[in-house]
């Protein structure tokens, strides 16, 4: 197997992060506690993964940088947890109630169409995947199709499935009830306001399937934009003393909704949980099809960012990831 090579370029021009002896590409310094094992560990993780980057901070200190941090990458599902960051800013400014019904919203699809059992559903099961809506959708990978339940199977509230048709409509209904486009959105109510170097609105895109109206909504990043994301995220959604998305919406994006067919692994709103007995609290990660990854550890403080550069056939990224991620935390 061939690897991403270790690069040269340094983390070191994002000056929020207070950084001992930065870490660049291929150097490693010994002279904290945040390093050494966990610089190991890294970089074993980043050979045997193949990966386009990875980052890890402690305390906002640099542990490791490997790869190219500016390389933009479809970050697939990650899509799914910044969207849910809109969705707390825009549900504390009252433009979006997460109890409204899919029939309040008149919320539909294209033949065949929602039943009214399916349309009560509320933005809430949504956000949490379980709105029991198993219409096809966009962007779904060939297992999601393979294992998708059949309509009326489950009620509203009720099962847990990681379903696109709820989060492509979220974003539909996102779109509708602000008049704003995903991608402006973002750039405009997260990406400046941390200071992200890299996104533009066109580095995200619409896609749509014939026998669905909701798009997907693929976004682009760079690891050093995700590392800001999930350095936000780590802050409870501060920012230099600016409260960007509130802290509660994100604690409870952080706190087990449903529980998963996936192990010990919760889902939140549109992000996925860590169990709290081996992580701490408030841990969790976005995750993507082919290993792209944001983590956040708030007991050990850690965020942790991972971009792979095409996805792979390759199964188990997230469990490796998680495995990765506790190492480190013993590091």
């Amino acid at each position: 197997m061939s690897h991403a090579p270790l690069t040269r370029r340094c983390l070191c021009s994002l000056a929020v992060l207070p950084l001992l002896d930065a870490t660049c590409f291929g150097r490693e310094s010994r002279s904290a506690s945040s390093l050494g094992a966990g610089t190991d560990l890294a970089a074993e993780h980043f050979r045997t993964e193949g990966l386009a980057a990875l980052i890890v901070t402690r305390d906002g200190r640099s542990v490791a940088s490997l790869g190219d941090d500016r390389l933009k990458v479809d970050v697939a599902s990650v899509r799914k947890s910044l969207l849910g960051a809109l969705y707390g800013i825009a549900i504390s400014e009252k433009r979006i109630d997460p109890a409204a019904t899919l029939a309040q919203l008149g919320i539909d699809d294209l033949p065949p169409g929602l039943t009214d059992a399916e349309k009560r559903a509320t933005v809430r099961d949504l956000l949490s995947a379980r709105s029991g809506i198993y219409h096809v959708a966009a962007h779904e990978t060939a297992e999601i199709r393979a294992r998708r339940p059949g309509r009326g199977s489950h009620a509203a509230g009720s099962f847990w499935f990681y379903n696109n048709w709820d989060f492509n409509a979220l974003g539909t209904i996102y779109r509708r009830l602000t008049g704003e486009d995903i991608f402006e959105s973002f750039g405009r109510r997260i990406a400046r306001p941390i200071g992200m170097e890299d996104f533009v609105p066109g580095d995200g895109r619409y896609v749509r399937v014939p026998q669905s109206l909701h798009e997907a909504y693929p976004f682009k990043l760079t690891a050093r934009d995700a590392l800001r994301f999930g350095r936000l995220v780590l802050d409870r959604g501060a920012w230099n003393g600016r409260q960007v998305i509130p802290a509660e919406w994100i604690d409870q994006s952080l706190s087990e909704q449903a529980a998963t067919d996936r192990g010990d692994l919760g889902y939140g709103y549109l992000w996925w949980t860590l169990p709290r007995a081996r992580f701490g609290a408030g841990a969790g990660f976005a995750a993507g099809f082919g290993g792209q990854f944001i983590a956040v550890v708030p007991a050990r403080r850690l965020v942790v960012v991972q971009t792979a550069p095409h996805p792979r056939a390759r199964t188990g990224h997230t469990r490796r990831f998680v495995r990765f991620l506790d190492a480190l935390g013993h590091a």
